[in-house]
């Protein structure tokens, strides 16, 4: 059965278990999913709002670009622990001949570069989700500001979890050139989500308080 195909409470048991995975990866994807289900919440929320008339045609527009994030991101949930798999049956592979030695190293290569770029596209997504977050911050309807707060922690939380799943990959690959590749861009991803998700973070707080 998928992950998403679970109930919220046999998905937290599983995740609870002594089974490596799901893990962090798949956690990772779930969180971002959330995330950017929360900012086409907050989108819907305007649209839905006579009082916010003034911001219905933007909102609506942060709508229907932030819902296939949410598509992809929970999509990454499975995806994540499916390349975890890989690798797992890869080591139980035999290694008995010099041609089995060498099938085994291939797949086992096959699914670390998979459970590499499985956390490296959730961060993409997850900075884009930031991205067409921040568009609210032009106006939304503003009894749903922390719900943006939270989407804003969930996206980085995502961000970063997906992050350690990519490094604790990438030394793996014997590929180093595709290794550093992928390295430069997470920290890229990485800079520019903390920037977003704080600087989100801090407006809504101000909002709040005010």
């Amino acid at each position: 059965m998928k992950l998403t195909e679970m109930t919220v409470n046999t998905y937290l048991d599983t995740m609870a278990s002594d089974a490596p995975a799901p893990g962090g990866g798949s956690a990772s994807a779930l969180c971002g999913a959330q995330g950017a289900g929360l900012v086409t919440m907050v989108a819907g929320l305007t649209v839905g709002s006579k009082k916010y008339a003034d911001y219905r045609e933007r909102c609506q527009e942060t709508l229907n670009k932030g819902l296939p994030y949410v598509s992809s991101l929970t999509a990454q949930i499975d995806r994540d622990t499916d390349a975890f798999n890989l690798v797992s049956a890869a080591f139980k592979m035999p290694k008995n001949t010099d041609e089995e030695r060498s099938a085994r190293s291939q797949a086992i290569q096959a699914g670390t570069l998979a459970s590499t770029e499985a956390p490296l596209e959730t961060m993409r997504l997850c900075l884009a989700a930031l991205r067409n977050a921040e568009t609210l911050l032009a106006g939304f309807n503003a009894s749903a500001a922390s719900d943006l707060g939270v989407a804003a922690l969930d996206l980085l939380a995502a961000v970063k979890g997906a992050w350690l799943n990519v490094l604790i990959n990438i030394g793996s690959l014997k590929d180093r050139e595709k290794a550093e590749s992928f390295r430069r861009e997470g920290e890229e991803v990485l800079r520019e989500a903390e920037t977003l998700a704080n600087g989100i973070y801090a407006e809504v707080e101000k909002m709040i308080q005010e």
